[in-house]
C-alpha cells in the first residue's frame, strides 16, 4: 500500500494555493494531482488540520452492533447459509450487508461455518465404469440394456 504524503508537502501546497496560485498551478509546481491539491486545500479549510487520514481495512465492522443477534441466529439455526443472516438482518435490523461482510463477521471471531451435505457420498457401489470421465454420458454399469 502506498505512503501518504508528508505533512511538509502537504503545507507547502496549500500555502501556495492561500498565497493566490490556482490548486493546479500549485499541484504542477509540487508535482502533486490536481485532485489531490484540491482534496487537501478543502481539508484545510473545513477540517483545519493536513493530517492524512487512515489508510487499509476499517477496524470495526457495521455488524458488530448485532454480534448477539447474529450469534444467536447461528446457534438456533446450525445451517443457515451466509445469504440468510443477511437477509434476516435486513428485515430484522434494517442492516443491509453482503454475505462476504458475513462471513468475515464470523471469520475474525474463530468460526467457520460451513453447511452439511444434505447426504453423504456412497463409497461402496461403483455407479458408472472405470473409463467414464466426469460429465461422461457412458451408462452406469449397474443398470443392464435390454
Amino acid at each position: 500500500m502506498a505512503r501518504a504524503y508528508g505533512l511538509d508537502l502537504r503545507r507547502r501546497v496549500v500555502e501556495a494555493i492561500d498565497g493566490g496560485l490556482s490548486a493546479r498551478g500549485a499541484a504542477a509546481r509540487f508535482s502533486v494531482g490536481i485532485s489531490t491539491a484540491v482534496n487537501w486545500h478543502r481539508r484545510w479549510r473545513e477540517e483545519g488540520t493536513l493530517e492524512p487520514g487512515r489508510q487499509g481495512k476499517p477496524k470495526r465492522s457495521k455488524l458488530d452492533e448485532h454480534e448477539a443477534f447474529i450469534l444467536d441466529l447461528v446457534e438456533r439455526e446450525k445451517d443457515i447459509a451466509l445469504h440468510e443472516i443477511a437477509e434476516k438482518l435486513e428485515a430484522e435490523r434494517c442492516v443491509r450487508s453482503c454475505p462476504a461482510t458475513v462471513w468475515y463477521f464470523l471469520s475474525r471471531r474463530g468460526l467457520t461455518h460451513k453447511k452439511r451435505r444434505a447426504m453423504h457420498r456412497n463409497s461402496n457401489v461403483r455407479t458408472s465404469s472405470p473409463g467414464a470421465g466426469p460429465g461422461s454420458t457412458v451408462r452406469p454399469t449397474s443398470t443392464r440394456s435390454g
